[in-house]
């Protein structure tokens, strides 16, 4: 007499399961290629190794089920549930997980290659090594996640949540990030460059020994940050609120910071060569020792700034604001 177990196995033969139960069936390494599992119940399933490629589950069950190494290549699992769940090596690249709940899902070294991820729930997940290039994530929830070494090269998170995740070392080249909330961030050592950060909040977030060539940064806020050792070469960060925020021997040479709010900020040991920084708001910043050769300051407002053995030479500092609690180098008369 065959066991539930093994009615259930031979069931998965029919692909035609909408709102089959599935609950705790063992479908290890079965064929599911484009089958109906619309709102089936597969919750701690074992799906391992299972290929589903092309399979709608839509609002399907899929609460810590264990799809290690599954195949989900163009699988639709709009609104499925997958908080809990096993995926780590899973294949799910031009799947559709839009609205998804992957809450606290591990995902460590999936493919999810230029997946659909909009308004997904990932809050808590480990996506650590994960391949997300070119993938969308427009108005996800990734707070708190590990996204440690994921590469999201040409990603799209505008309006994405990502208050508290890990993405130490991360690939974001080009990615979109225009008005996210990367509040408490870690992206210590992330690649950055050409990334659209317009708008976003990265207040108190840390990017010490990030790159952030040619990023767009207008409007950021950045107060509280560490950004310690960044490269902000040529950065426009017109606007932005940088209150607060730890800079020192950071690279914005060349940077444009007009109008930005700099009050509080360390910049001890900073490359602002070149730098844009008119009307720039720097009272109680400290610039000791660093380099504002040919600098733009016209404008600004250095009131109990400290610049001490700073680098003024062609600076400009026209209609610059100081008073007496400025500190000025030792061979500069302002």
């Amino acid at each position: 007499m065959a066991n539930k177990g093994d009615e259930k196995r031979a069931k998965a033969g029919d692909k035609n399961l909408s709102k089959a139960n599935l609950f705790g069936a063992n479908l290890s390494k079965v064929n599911l290629t484009f089958a109906n599992l619309y709102g089936a119940n597969l919750y701690e399933a074992n799906l391992y190794e299972a290929d589903l490629f092309g399979a709608s589950l839509v609002g399907a069950n899929l609460v810590e089920a264990n799809l290690t190494k599954a195949n989900l290549t163009k699988a639709n699992l709009v609104e499925a549930i997958l908080s809990g769940a096993e995926l780590s090596v899973a294949t799910l690249t031009a799947a559709n997980l839009s609205g998804a709940n992957l809450s606290g899902a591990i995902l460590s070294g999936a493919e999810l290659t230029v997946a659909s991820l909009s308004k997904a729930n990932l809050g808590g997940a480990k996506l650590s090594g994960a391949n997300l290039s070119g993938a969308s994530l427009f108005g996800a929830n990734l707070s708190g996640a590990d996204l440690s070494g994921a590469k999201l090269s040409g990603a799209n998170l505008y309006g994405a949540t990502l208050s508290g995740a890990t993405l130490t070392e991360a690939n974001l080249f080009g990615a979109t990030l225009s008005y996210a909330n990367l509040s408490g961030a870690d992206l210590g050592g992330a690649d950055l460059r050409e990334v659209n950060l317009i708008g976003a909040n990265l207040s108190n977030a840390k990017l010490g020994g990030a790159n952030l060539v040619s990023a767009h940064l207008r409007s950021i806020d950045l107060q509280g940050a560490t950004l310690i050792g960044a490269t902000l070469i040529g950065v426009n960060l017109i606007g932005a609120k940088l209150s607060g925020a730890t800079l020192t021997e950071a690279d914005l040479s060349w940077a444009t910071l007009t109008e930005a709010t700099l009050t509080g900020a360390n910049l001890s040991g900073a490359n602002l060569s070149g730098a844009t920084l008119s009307w720039a708001n720097l009272i109680g910043a400290n610039l000791t020792g660093a380099t504002l050769t040919a600098a733009n300051l016209f404008g600004a407002t250095l009131s109990g700034a400290n610049l001490t053995k700073a680098k003024l030479g062609g600076a400009i500092l026209d209609g610059a604001k100081y008073n007496e609690a400025t500190i000025w180098p030792d061979d500069f008369a302002p």
